[in-house]
């Protein structure tokens, strides 16, 4: 094969001399209409966007960001929102993009949106008006793709977002229950870009205006394309020597590529695609990443090395473009659930260096902490002041994927840019990484201080395990930011998952709770932890689960935000679930850790179960559980019982967890009790991937609470500090709300 061109150089995002359409000005709101177009006097489109969202322009939103963007360098581009797949005329609706059609199945992988983790249909959609089901294609990429060709067979295709980010590579699909091809050639596109967008699809469009071909342009970063072979100035490494020579970190990374086991070995061994997806995350840092080639029948599927991070001066950029921040005029007063949780929040920063096993957030953001300048971030709560309708005063959320992220980096660039760490927190908080919170708690006391707001929250996940460095920060975030409850994530209480999910241990949530109370009581409130769990993740046993019952009952906790672990696309749960393999350590095909996994759907109900074991329709199933165990000590008429001998009448007959979730009046309603929170709120539990997409989860709010009393059961973890613990856009390019599910890495 012939050689390469050089990778291109990543200069300033908004350094690109404006295509010649710049002249018509900006849009008040992206068209989606042809009339809307000769209201701007356009007779086409340079780029049509086709997203399975609906279109709100918006800065959480994927299609809102690129769009802008792209606007912004001069281009006329068109939305396509949530088209009728059914056929190809929807896909004409604006007429022929002149250089590329850029697909997206929107903010969420569209089986993730569609499905539990139990598999079953859900009726409704919070990115979609009205809260609807059904308005996108299960795998929308490749449908929307298709539908493209078919309307204008001759105009490229570019896909991007978090379900072509995610499924760049043969990857494992939980609802097929194997492994499936990349995206790239089942969609047959012509470039797939992957992570944080920007540059990338800025890069494709100058290019494709100057006569380029996408499926030609093999030297942008963050892109993935069809090819036959390898280059002949490229240094081939076998993906089997990684793990055991280190002479290959000698070799110019610019011009190697890692070659993967072929879509078809991997398909047929779960243990060589359990060491292959270490490898896929080993190769994640911008800094040192290596090409990546894996065979998919008869052609080559070629990753380039991950995308540059962005700059404050261009995250300011980006997030500075003229959104109309409301949802387009065409949806009338129709409500978009998904706009309604992130209208009045601020997205300050994006990337997680946190590496939980479970979430793709990394993989799709990457581990560097990409930040907006304080000016920024104090200009659009400015903006939401005065030109966002229905403002109180209320700030919903300054954060991201995480909350307190915020401008933490490695102190040293050069270690960053060789580190291969999969976290920068696990097993310890890694030396080399600054834990100031000093500018976060200048942004949350500039913001509270800006004339007509009333009120700051912290909805994002908050990693507790960074917040303990700073007990200024805790007392800011106690005093003037929490309204009752604060959402945190310890995940489990064992060691065995734990060490699975790549969390800390149960010690430092304990040590967090004591800064946090004592914080509140300073304060003269009086504030609540909610804390969230994973069911049924890789390495979880029965007695795992039944151990972090015990500890619930102990602490007088009963749990309202219940998840069943799902294997979201590329994680490294999804391997381990897979191939019952560990690939965060090297793996050997006839040694090394076997991951237990709870798979079937009744041990997968059991492990839900017993999260709630305060539920009585769940008390059969326990039962039967805990007899099995011989631990029947658990059982018995005493409040200090994990579950009582008897069974109200007209209860326990439906099946327990998961029998109730799926039908068409939504999830299953679940109500939050802790000892002395004095109120009670109902919330949905949420059985989506409780790692791929990062949120707030949604609010407790009013009623009154209960807890069990007469003590709690013998028995539980024995290990509170777990390993080391407490010593320490694609398209969517930084939708850190606005997304089902919530901040469970955190």
């Amino acid at each position: 094969m012939a050689k390469t061109k050089k990778m291109t150089k990543s200069g300033d995002l908004f350094s690109h001399r404006p295509y010649w359409a710049q002249r018509f000005g900006t849009a008040p709101f992206l068209p989606m209409s042809r009339a809307e177009m000769e209201v701007l006097g356009w007779d086409s489109c340079d780029i049509v966007l086709v997203t399975g969202d609906a279109y709100v322009d918006h800065p959480s939103f994927g299609m809102a960001i690129i769009g802008r963007l792209l606007e912004a360098q001069g281009f006329r581009v068109g939305i396509i929102a949530q088209p009728d797949w059914s056929k190809a005329d929807a896909f004409k609706a604006l007429g022929p993009p002149n250089l590329f059609w850029g697909v997206t199945a929107g903010n969420m992988d569209s089986m993730v949106n569609r499905y539990t983790a139990d598999k079953k249909i859900r009726h409704n959609d919070s990115y979609t008006p009205d809260d609807e089901g059904g308005k996108r294609p299960d795998r929308s990429v490749i449908v929307y793709t298709q539908r493209c060709r078919e309307a204008y067979k001759d105009v490229p295709v570019v896909i991007g977002g978090i379900e072509a980010s995610l499924r760049r590579i043969a990857h494992y699909d939980y609802w097929s229950d194997k492994v499936r091809r990349s995206v790239l050639p089942d969609s047959k596109a012509d470039l797939l870009v992957y992570g944080n967008a920007e540059r990338a699809i800025v890069e494709i469009a100058h290019r494709a205006s100057r006569g380029e071909a996408p499926k030609d342009m093999h030297d942008i970063r963050g892109t993935s394309f069809m090819t036959d072979g390898i280059p002949d100035d490229y240094t081939a490494i076998d993906m089997s020597e990684l793990d055991l020579s280190h002479l290959h970190e000698k070799l110019d990374m610019n011009k190697t590529v890692v070659k993967m086991p072929s879509f078809e070995q991997v398909s047929a061994d779960p243990v060589l695609y359990a060491q292959a997806s270490r490898v896929l995350h080993q190769e994640s840092n911008a800094g040192n990443a290596r090409a990546l080639i894996q065979r998919h029948g008869e052609r080559d599927v070629w990753l380039t090395q991950p995308p540059i991070p962005l700059s404050t001066p261009e995250m300011d950029g980006v997030y500075g473009l003229p959104y109309a921040r409301a949802p387009h005029p065409s949806y009338g007063d129709a409500r978009i659930p998904a706009w309604e949780m992130i209208r009045f929040s601020v997205n300050i920063m994006r990337g997680c260096f946190g590496g939980c096993s479970f979430c793709s957030i990394t993989e799709h953001e990457g581990r560097v902490i990409q930040s907006r300048s304080e000016d920024s971030i104090l200009q659009e709560i400015e903006d939401i002041r005065d030109k966002v309708d229905g403002f109180t005063g209320h700030i919903s959320d300054l954060g991201g994927p995480t909350a307190n992220m915020y401008r933490l980096a490695c102190k040293d660039d050069e270690i960053q840019k060789v580190c291969r760490r999969p976290s920068c927190v696990y097993p310890d908080i890694c030396k080399n990484l600054g834990t100031n919170h000093d500018p976060l708690i200048q942004i949350y006391q500039k913001a509270r201080a800006i004339d007509g707001v009333k009120k700051i929250s912290i909805a994002s996940g908050l990693r507790y395990d960074l917040a303990v460095k700073s007990p200024a920060y805790v007392k800011e975030l106690v005093t003037h930011h929490v309204g009752g409850y604060l959402k945190i994530a310890p995940e489990h209480t064992e060691e065995g998952p734990l060490s699975k999910m790549m969390k800390p241990g149960i010690g430092t949530y304990d040590r967090f709770k004591q800064m946090f109370d004592l914080a509140a009581k300073q304060a003269g409130k009086k504030y609540y932890l909610i804390p969230y769990f994973i069911a049924a993740h890789p390495g979880t046993t029965d007695e795992d689960m039944m151990n972090l019952a015990i500890w619930l009952k102990r602490n007088n906790l009963r749990a309202d935000q219940v998840q069943t672990f799902l294997p979201s696309p590329m994680s490294l749960s999804a391997a381990m679930y897979y191939s019952e393999r560990n690939p965060i350590k090297p793996i050997h095909r006839d040694s090394g850790e076997v991951v237990h996994t709870a798979k079937g759907l009744r041990q997968r109900r059991l492990h839900k179960a017993f999260l709630r074991y305060h539920d009585a329709e769940n008390w059969p199933l326990l039962r039967d559980a805990l007899k099995r165990m011989g631990r029947e000590d658990l059982i018995g008429p005493s409040k200090k019982h994990l579950i009582p001998n008897w069974q109200p009448k007209g209860t326990g007959g439906r099946g327990g967890e998961g029998g109730r979730v799926g039908r068409k009046n939504g999830a299953q309603k679940f109500l939050t009790q802790q000892v002395g929170a004095g109120r009670r709120t109902t919330v949905k539990a949420d059985t989506s991937n409780p790692g791929a997409f990062r949120s707030g989860a949604s609010k407790p709010g009013a009623s009154k609470a209960s807890a069990p009393k007469g003590g709690a059961p013998k028995g539980g973890s024995s290990k509170r500090g777990g390993p080391k613990a407490g010593t320490q856009k694609s398209w969517e390019s930084a939708k850190g709300k606005g997304r089902r599910g919530r901040n469970s890495g955190a």
